[in-house]
């Protein structure tokens, strides 16, 4: 990265003077706190005695004979207080605003698990919280509002646009500009101004850190394969981040694919995205023949974001990460396979990492390893997973 998180051509900082002011005043904040010794002693002990980390590297035993291939760990992010890989961020964050003293936060939140790790930080550490949250993604995250609601935060639905992750991130947007003296924006992933990609991925990189860590215990090695799901793109960074200068490591990110790379209905910016400007950065993201920001659909109300951060843009513009698409179809596939094979039930996101794995894993050598961050878990996701199999549940 060089200078004003630019990955290359990649990031930046494209915001308009009212909110530049609050840009320069976070990015002065975090060059001062992040190599603080008592900020990182704070931020560690959270850590360790509140979201339960180091998490656990699971060996998957069952999974690893039943396809015959690589030998496959599974990176316990699920297992994280609040259920994700979120809180990783939002801990650093938040403790970040109070340093700054801020006394409310905003964010945004696409399945919810966001939202919940934010709401679920400001209750602990005492701050006002409100969540933008598209329509449609409260309707399919019915179970992760009421979290919200119940840790004492405000949800705001956002009804403009598609209702997704996009239009609560617009939103979050319009609210921090009016609010910016008393009001910290949370952005929940590497996406954003400068220093957002930088410092959510600074916040995220404890997760391959401890991947190293672990399996250099576990097997004296690292790994041939890191596989992580994509959106905006914080559980695979955080899952890559320590590995990309070992070349021998093999880095993939699954996006969602939706109905089809071939169809309207899909969210694989990587696949099909170009380079524009939007959420103050420079990075590729899926447009009209008008050079509008297209909708976009996928099961998983995770990953339904038309654009990718901008440091996941550069790894795979100088070729270091491979990303793949992953459909619906095959993303549940996957979800009931780890349910049935570990007895692990996967957020319908991580789900799209498993299957890339799955699918790896198969071309791999049984001297081989290949490890799944799995980011989240799927109780959030378990009606929403039975109505696309046309199994009707009673939710009350």
């Amino acid at each position: 990265m060089n200078e004003k998180g630019r990955f290359d051509v990649f990031g930046g900082q494209y915001v308009p003077e009212t909110v530049m002011t609050a840009v320069h005043e976070l990015e002065e904040a975090y060059d001062r706190y992040k190599d603080d010794p008592v900020f990182k002693e704070e931020l560690a002990k959270l850590y360790r005695d509140y979201a339960n980390r180091p998490s656990l590297l699971y060996y998957a035993e069952k999974m690893t004979k039943d396809l015959g291939g690589a030998k496959i760990y599974i990176k316990r992010e699920d297992l994280n207080h609040t259920g994700a890989h979120k809180i990783n961020n939002c801990l650093g964050q938040v403790l970040l605003a109070k340093k700054m003293g801020k006394k409310r936060i905003i964010a945004e939140t696409g399945a919810g698990q966001h939202g919940v790790a934010t709401a679920t930080v400001c209750a602990l550490l005492g701050l006002d919280c409100e969540i933008y949250m598209g329509s449609t993604d409260m309707e399919r995250q019915s179970l992760n509002v009421f979290r919200m609601n119940l840790l004492g935060a405000k949800v705001t639905g956002v009804d403009s646009g598609t209702a997704t992750l996009k239009d609560a991130i617009n939103e979050a947007f319009r609210d921090w500009v009016s609010n910016i003296d008393t009001t910290f924006y949370c952005i929940g992933s590497v996406m954003g101004p400068h220093p957002y990609p930088t410092m959510v991925r600074d916040f995220q990189k404890i997760i391959s850190e401890e991947i190293k860590a672990q399996l250099r215990e576990a097997e004296g090695r690292l790994p041939d394969c890191v596989v992580a799901c994509v959106g905006g793109g914080s559980n695979a960074m955080g899952a890559f981040y320590d590995f990309i200068e070992d070349k021998d490591v093999k880095l993939i990110g699954a996006e969602a694919a939706g109905r089809g790379v071939d169809t309207p209905d899909t969210a694989a910016t990587m696949a099909l995205g170009t380079m524009a400007i939007f959420h103050g950065m420079k990075s590729l993201f899926l447009q009209d023949k008008y050079g509008q920001i297209a909708p976009v659909y996928s099961i998983s109300a995770g990953l339904d974001y038309p654009g990718i951060g901008p440091e996941h843009a550069y790894l795979k513009t100088i070729g270091r990460a491979d990303y793949v698409s992953v459909t619906d179809a095959q993303a549940v596939e996957a979800f009931e396979y780890l349910s049935r094979t570990e007895g692990i039930i996967p957020a319908i996101e991580s789900s799209h990492a498993v299957w890339a794995a799955m699918e790896q894993a198969k071309k791999m050598t049984k001297d081989q390893i290949i490890v799944i961050n799995l980011s989240g878990r799927g109780d959030k996701d378990v009606y929403q997973v039975a109505r696309y199999k046309g199994v009707e549940l009673d939710e009350q």
